[in-house]
Parts: structure tokens; C-alpha cells; sequence
């Protein structure tokens, strides 16, 4: 399951990514929601387990490697660099305050996935100056999120601001995002969409998967 991480033609980085979260998630729904969101097109699953020990949290990546390989589909740690580089085939994302993008690519190797959080256009365009050490580099919160109750959102204003500058690097537009305003999101210029809650409050994860993948793609296609 290991990827290049200059591959960013790979379609991983332009579909849905969907995130297993704690915050959202009991432990007895770890696998079955798993299953929901890559039988509804996810492209790419990180665990986000705040707060939780390291040992919990790398029960929990565990648990999903066996799902997420019958997808053929990347499972992503959230800011736990250790975890990332004991659990074979995993990637990681780190937001700006959880380590070094240097040391993260010298640690995971050259053929791991490496995704970093931006807030603002400079931070955004630090990421393209380190395109060679990432796989791809997220934008947000472009709405405002009970997930990130504490970052103020950007606005679609940015994500237009990220695509006009061309990046060589893969970006996905994350926070707040859900089937009401995926479209301008997309329309914005993203053409990678992170939501969270949206999916995995809906009483039917993989039916809200599958609109969300669905949007990405009809939007893409024309």
C-alpha cells in the first residue's frame, strides 16, 4: 500500500477523504464505519483520535489496516509521527504545530503519504516549497467546524487564492464541508474535499459517502 509521494497524478489526491474520528465515533462502530465511508468512495481514511493514548490510538489504526486493504485504499495517522513509522503501509498528517516536515520525510522514508494542514496563503505557499517532501498539503477551515471550534474559517476566498496559484502539489479543502456546500467549495477551485461530521452523523455513512464522492466527481467530469 506504500505510495511515491511525488505520484500526486494518483486519483487518491483528487477524490473524497474521509476521516475516522473519536470525537464522532465509538470504539464498537470503528470497523463498520470504516466500511461505510470506503464503500462510498472514500480515496483516502485518516484516524484522528485526540486526546486518546498512543497505545488506544494505534489499536485503532490497526483495527482498520485489514478494511482499508480490501479497498486498496491509504490509511492515514493524524499527528502521531511514532505511530506512522512502527505501522508498515501508513501515511501521516501533521498540522502546523506537530513536528518538522523534514525530519517527518526523513523518518517515513520517500514512498510514505505526508500531508500537512494551512491555514493562510503564506503557510500554503511553504507547503509548495516543500512539494518535495510532501504528498499533498490540506486548506482550511474553510467553513466554521465544531471540529476545529478554535481556528477561525478562511473562506472560499482562499481556496481561490491556492488555485490560482497552479500548485504542482495535491491540496484537499477541509472544515465545515458537507453535501449542502460541497459544490461551491468545489466550484472554488478544489478538487480534493475532506468532510468529517457530515458523513459520520448522517444515519446512513456510506449512502452520505457516496453523494459527497459523487459531487467531487460530477464536478470534475465537466
Amino acid at each position: 500500500m506504500e505510495m511515491i509521494a511525488q505520484t500526486n497524478s494518483n486519483t487518491a489526491f483528487q477524490g473524497f477523504y474521509a476521516i475516522l474520528d473519536t470525537g464522532y465515533i465509538g470504539d464498537e462502530q470503528w470497523e463498520y464505519t470504516a466500511h461505510a465511508l470506503l464503500a462510498g468512495g472514500a480515496r483516502l481514511l485518516q484516524v484522528r483520535a485526540k486526546g486518546h493514548p498512543l497505545e488506544s490510538t494505534r489499536d485503532l489504526i490497526e483495527r482498520i489496516l485489514p478494511v482499508a486493504r480490501d479497498f486498496d485504499v491509504p490509511v492515514i495517522v493524524n499527528d502521531h509521527l511514532q505511530l506512522a513509522a512502527e505501522i508498515p503501509g501508513t501515511g501521516l498528517h501533521l498540522g502546523q504545530d506537530d513536528g518538522s516536515i523534514q525530519e517527518a520525510r526523513q523518518i517515513l522514508g520517500p514512498d510514505r503519504i505526508l500531508g500537512l494542514s494551512t491555514h493562510s496563503l503564506d503557510q500554503a505557499r511553504e507547503a509548495l516549497a516543500m512539494q518535495n517532501l510532501l504528498s499533498y498539503f490540506a486548506v482550511g477551515p474553510v467553513f466554521a467546524t465544531a471540529t476545529k471550534p478554535d481556528y477561525l474559517p478562511v473562506g472560499l476566498k482562499l481556496v481561490r487564492d491556492v488555485k490560482a496559484l497552479q500548485p504542482a502539489l495535491p491540496f484537499f479543502c477541509i472544515g465545515g464541508i458537507n453535501r449542502r456546500n460541497v459544490r461551491e467549495v468545489l466550484e472554488a477551485g478544489a478538487t480534493g474535499i475532506v468532510s468529517v461530521s457530515d458523513p459520520l452523523e448522517a444515519p446512513d455513512t456510506r449512502g452520505a459517502a457516496v453523494e459527497i464522492a459523487g459531487m467531487i466527481a460530477g464536478v470534475s467530469r465537466s
